[in-house]
């Protein structure tokens, strides 16, 4: 068959919630375009609905996820980095579309985001020893603090990062052992669902990663009140929605990550990420005597 007789195959892009890929079960779609107006795809406008299947799916993994060793979540991310980068030409290109980016600087974006994605993979089993330890105290004890991940995180990506942005918001929330409802940006979802379709093929739990597109004005209020979600990442919302979820993530006494101005994701993102969705537990415990003489170890 020539290639003028050939039918257009579109791409359905779907939601990935529990690792599977459903459609909104509002049936609703909204017309994605690229930076010049020209229609893309048709993506799928999520429902509160959908946000609660999310957070049900993360929740249910929460238990695995956080209970793997942070060796284990380590190797998992580095995983996802291969499949990135196996598929580098097809971000390239929804990166380029999305963001009004020319082959080569969307090949650049791409690039940053797969070596930021290997960067928190690196940080799984060292992130523990940054913030945890064992601290001095006047009595015969061993006192030690370690980190434990909070929860479900509900996380509102980046509106204008289409994916290094993304990336930069979601691996710092896994990468410590939590699980996430993402909130993909509502003008360029289509790198964000793609990568659905990566976390699916990797060794990564279903449910520890949940990919919601839409408006975040609509569904961020029903997340941040949600009595089953720990904690909140506002980077994509601006200043009226921020106020409207800070108030509202009182409720249940989440933990709330402010929006904060990014220049450049290419800038050295530290830890704060990651420490923002971290709880310390501190453990006492008699160190023991040893013999009559009143040695202790």
């Amino acid at each position: 068959m020539s290639e003028s007789t050939r039918l257009n195959v579109f791409k359905t892009y779907k939601l990935y919630v529990g690792g599977k890929f459903p459609r909104s079960e509002s049936g609703r779609v909204y017309e994605v375009t690229d930076s010049k107006g020209n229609w893309l795809a048709n993506a799928p406008l999520s429902s509160r609905k959908d946000a609660r299947d999310a957070v049900v799916a993360a929740r249910k993994a929460f238990g695995g996820w956080s209970g793997a060793t942070a060796y284990n979540r380590g190797q998992i991310l580095y995983r996802i980095a291969e499949m990135l980068e196996g598929r580098r030409e097809q971000f390239v290109r929804e990166v380029g579309e999305a963001e009004g980016l020319s082959k080569s600087k969307a090949g650049a974006v791409v690039d940053a985001a797969v070596d930021r994605w290997v960067w928190y993979a690196g940080w799984t089993d060292k992130i523990g020893q940054i913030v945890g330890g064992a601290n001095p105290v006047a009595g015969p004890f061993f006192n030690l603090s370690t980190p434990e991940p909070t929860g479900v995180v509900t996380v509102i990506a980046p509106q204008d990062s289409s994916f290094l942005g993304l990336i930069s918001v979601i691996a710092p929330v896994i990468a410590t052992g939590n699980t996430a409802v993402v909130i993909t940006s509502e003008k360029s979802p289509l790198p964000a669902l793609s990568l659905g379709e990566v976390l699916a093929t990797s060794d990564l739990p279903g449910g520890v990663v949940n990919i919601l597109s839409g408006k975040a004005a609509e569904m961020g209020p029903h997340l941040a009140s949600h009595q089953d979600v720990n904690a909140i990442d506002l980077a994509g919302a601006d200043a009226a929605l921020a106020k409207e979820l800070e108030i509202a993530a009182a409720d249940n006494l989440k933990r709330v990550l402010r929006p904060q101005p990014v220049g450049d994701w290419n800038a050295d993102p530290g830890t704060s990420r990651m420490t923002a969705f971290l709880e310390t537990k501190t453990v006492w415990h008699p160190t023991g005597s040893l013999g009559s003489g009143g040695s202790s170890y």
